[in-house]
């Protein structure tokens, strides 16, 4: 399936924004916006309501689940996929618990990030 959609990457550190953009950018065309924090994140998705957000669970200002809980308030059709470096089972069962639709740690390789990435965008925008 080819990906067309607005993909908001949230993370507070640019190298990781970067590296998962290309990540998406090998599954379509995707437009990719990129915000540095939980505030930037809700800002962005009232502003260009994305299709998919992708955004780190530990970042300063607003972490990620605070800022996952207020956009699935404000629009639940918004996919949230949260990133993390650190998954403890417990961090993982709160980002379902709020709306997150999938959960992937920040160092899976490329190839099984895209995996996951594409599994869950062929889930619930369908094949095309």
């Amino acid at each position: 399936m080819e990906f067309n959609g607005t993909v908001l990457i949230v993370d507070d550190e640019p190298h990781i924004r970067k590296y998962i953009g290309l990540i998406l950018r090998k599954l379509g065309n995707p437009v990719v916006l990129e915000a540095a924090n939980g505030e930037e994140a809700i800002a962005a998705c009232a502003q260009h309501n994305p299709d998919l957000v992708l955004m780190d669970v530990n970042m300063p200002n607003m972490d990620g689940l605070q800022a996952l809980e207020r956009i699935n308030a404000a629009n639940p059709d918004i996919l949230v996929v949260m990133l993390t470096s650190l998954a403890t089972r417990h961090v993982v069962e709160r980002c379902l618990e709020l709306g997150a639709v999938n959960f992937v740690r920040k160092d899976t390789p490329k190839e099984a990030m895209a995996k996951v990435l594409s599994d869950t965008i062929a889930d619930h925008f369908g094949e095309e």
